[in-house]
């Protein structure tokens, strides 16, 4: 029902940029929140940063304010905006869309796109 197309990724130094998009189609109509996942080899996927319909968002504590979340309607075209990467960003980033009713939960996933930060 959902697909969605991951970009961005790259090498990068510490100090520097990337800008993920991930790009959605599909019954995106429904999709009640977007947001981005990484997962380094060996670890633990966590979120990262969540935006909701309503526009709220949300970051884990060590990327608030350096990454930023966003998302185009008009593309239907969600954004990761990386700035002063740290080595420890270095991870694979997936795009997550999730749509809920009051019975059931639906995950929609990316291919995932490297980001890898050098020092």
């Amino acid at each position: 029902q959902v697909q969605l197309v991951e970009s961005g990724g790259g090498l990068v130094q510490a100090g520097g940029s990337l800008r993920l998009s991930c790009a959605a189609s599909g019954s995106i109509f429904s999709i009640n929140a977007m947001g981005w996942y990484r997962q380094a080899p060996g670890k633990q996927r966590e979120l990262v940063a969540r935006i909701t319909r309503g526009g709220m968002t949300n970051y884990v504590d060590s990327v608030k304010g350096r990454f930023t979340i966003s998302r185009d309607n008009a593309t239907s075209t969600l954004y990761l905006q990386m700035n002063s990467l740290k080595p420890e960003d270095t991870a694979v980033y997936y795009c997550n869309a999730r749509k809920f009713s009051s019975v059931v939960t639906m995950d929609y996933w990316g291919q995932g796109t490297q980001v890898t930060v050098s020092s």
